[in-house]
Protein backbone atom coordinates (compact mmCIF):
# COMPACT_ATOMS: atom_id res chain seq x y z
CA UNK A 1 0.00 0.00 0.00
CA UNK A 2 1.18 2.97 -0.74
CA UNK A 3 1.97 5.68 1.86
CA UNK A 4 0.03 9.03 1.64
CA UNK A 5 2.68 11.53 0.19
CA UNK A 6 2.82 15.32 1.74
CA UNK A 7 4.71 18.20 1.06
CA UNK A 8 6.67 20.05 3.97
CA UNK A 9 7.98 23.89 3.54
CA UNK A 10 11.18 25.25 5.28
CA UNK A 11 9.06 26.66 8.08
CA UNK A 12 8.16 23.13 9.05
CA UNK A 13 11.28 21.58 8.35
CA UNK A 14 13.67 23.89 10.64
CA UNK A 15 11.08 23.68 13.45
CA UNK A 16 12.23 20.25 13.97
CA UNK A 17 15.43 21.39 14.94
CA UNK A 18 14.85 24.76 17.11
CA UNK A 19 11.96 25.20 19.59
CA UNK A 20 9.08 27.73 18.43
CA UNK A 21 5.77 28.02 18.02
CA UNK A 22 4.32 25.16 16.52
CA UNK A 23 7.37 23.09 16.86
CA UNK A 24 5.54 20.35 18.39
CA UNK A 25 2.70 19.87 15.32
CA UNK A 26 6.17 20.15 13.45
CA UNK A 27 7.37 17.30 15.13
CA UNK A 28 4.36 15.20 15.18
CA UNK A 29 4.55 15.10 11.14
CA UNK A 30 8.30 14.27 11.48
CA UNK A 31 7.29 11.45 13.81
CA UNK A 32 4.73 10.22 11.04
CA UNK A 33 7.11 10.13 8.32
CA UNK A 34 9.95 8.19 11.02
CA UNK A 35 6.74 5.59 11.81
CA UNK A 36 6.56 5.04 7.71
CA UNK A 37 2.87 6.27 7.92
CA UNK A 38 3.79 9.44 5.41
CA UNK A 39 6.08 10.67 2.92
CA UNK A 40 7.66 13.97 3.01
CA UNK A 41 7.86 15.74 -0.38
CA UNK A 42 9.47 18.52 -1.08
CA UNK A 43 11.33 20.85 -3.61
CA UNK A 44 15.16 20.30 -3.82
CA UNK A 45 15.61 23.78 -2.24
CA UNK A 46 14.71 22.85 0.82
CA UNK A 47 17.92 21.53 2.59
CA UNK A 48 19.13 25.74 1.09
CA UNK A 49 15.94 27.33 3.05
CA UNK A 50 15.91 25.71 6.62
CA UNK A 51 19.99 26.13 6.57
CA UNK A 52 19.37 28.96 6.06
CA UNK A 53 16.91 29.99 8.14
CA UNK A 54 18.27 28.12 11.23
CA UNK A 55 21.32 30.17 10.58
CA UNK A 56 19.54 33.58 11.00
CA UNK A 57 17.54 32.41 14.18
CA UNK A 58 20.32 32.73 16.18
CA UNK A 59 20.27 29.41 17.35
CA UNK A 60 22.80 27.61 15.93
CA UNK A 61 26.46 28.09 15.15
CA UNK A 62 28.67 26.70 12.58
CA UNK A 63 28.92 23.10 13.59
CA UNK A 64 25.86 22.63 14.69
CA UNK A 65 24.36 23.81 10.39
CA UNK A 66 26.58 20.60 9.19
CA UNK A 67 25.12 18.58 11.67
CA UNK A 68 21.59 19.71 10.65
CA UNK A 69 22.81 19.17 6.61
CA UNK A 70 23.66 15.67 7.57
CA UNK A 71 20.52 14.97 9.61
CA UNK A 72 18.64 16.60 6.80
CA UNK A 73 20.67 14.08 3.92
CA UNK A 74 19.17 11.40 6.33
CA UNK A 75 16.08 11.89 6.18
CA UNK A 76 15.97 11.23 2.68
CA UNK A 77 12.62 12.79 1.43
CA UNK A 78 11.19 12.67 -1.96
CA UNK A 79 12.89 15.43 -3.63
CA UNK A 80 11.64 17.35 -7.18
CA UNK A 81 14.14 19.43 -8.83
CA UNK A 82 13.00 22.18 -10.77
CA UNK A 83 11.51 20.60 -13.72
CA UNK A 84 9.18 22.75 -16.57
CA UNK A 85 5.80 21.58 -15.45
CA UNK A 86 6.97 22.42 -11.69
CA UNK A 87 8.94 25.67 -12.53
CA UNK A 88 5.55 26.93 -14.64
CA UNK A 89 3.54 25.83 -11.98
CA UNK A 90 5.55 28.02 -9.17
CA UNK A 91 5.64 30.97 -11.55
CA UNK A 92 2.00 30.99 -12.28
CA UNK A 93 1.19 30.85 -8.03
CA UNK A 94 3.91 33.52 -7.13
CA UNK A 95 2.28 35.95 -9.78
CA UNK A 96 -1.21 35.38 -9.25
CA UNK A 97 -0.73 35.37 -5.13
CA UNK A 98 1.76 37.36 -4.61
CA UNK A 99 4.15 34.93 -2.89
CA UNK A 100 8.09 34.60 -3.86
CA UNK A 101 9.20 31.54 -6.05
CA UNK A 102 10.64 29.84 -2.78
CA UNK A 103 7.08 29.63 -0.89
CA UNK A 104 5.31 29.10 -4.51
CA UNK A 105 7.31 25.89 -5.59
CA UNK A 106 6.25 23.97 -2.71
CA UNK A 107 2.88 24.81 -3.36
CA UNK A 108 2.97 23.89 -6.94
CA UNK A 109 4.41 20.56 -6.09
CA UNK A 110 1.45 20.32 -3.51
CA UNK A 111 -0.89 20.61 -6.46
CA UNK A 112 1.20 18.64 -9.60
CA UNK A 113 1.01 15.87 -6.74
CA UNK A 114 -2.41 16.11 -5.91
CA UNK A 115 -1.89 16.26 -1.66
CA UNK A 116 -1.43 19.36 1.12
CA UNK A 117 1.10 21.70 1.64
CA UNK A 118 2.31 22.17 5.18
CA UNK A 119 3.48 25.34 6.19
CA UNK A 120 4.31 27.56 9.45
CA UNK A 121 3.92 30.49 7.33
CA UNK A 122 0.19 32.35 8.24
CA UNK A 123 0.56 34.85 5.20
CA UNK A 124 1.26 31.85 2.65
CA UNK A 125 -1.78 29.95 3.82
CA UNK A 126 -3.83 33.22 3.69
CA UNK A 127 -2.24 34.25 0.64
CA UNK A 128 -2.95 30.82 -1.09
CA UNK A 129 -6.60 30.36 0.90
CA UNK A 130 -7.05 26.85 -0.74
CA UNK A 131 -7.41 24.50 2.54
CA UNK A 132 -7.20 21.54 0.84
CA UNK A 133 -3.55 22.63 -0.91
CA UNK A 134 -2.56 24.89 1.99
CA UNK A 135 -2.53 24.48 5.33
CA UNK A 136 -1.22 25.76 8.59
CA UNK A 137 1.10 23.15 10.58
CA UNK A 138 -1.20 23.49 13.44
CA UNK A 139 -3.98 21.67 11.28
CA UNK A 140 -2.22 18.99 10.56
CA UNK A 141 -4.10 15.46 9.38
CA UNK A 142 -2.57 12.61 9.28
Amino acid sequence: MERKKVVADASVIAKWFVEEEHSREARLLREAYAAGTIDIAVPSLLPFEVLNALKYSGGLGEEELKEVSTVLDDFQFTYYGLTRELARNAVEIAMRKGVTIYDASYVALARLLKTTAYTADTKLVRKINKPNLVRHIMELKI
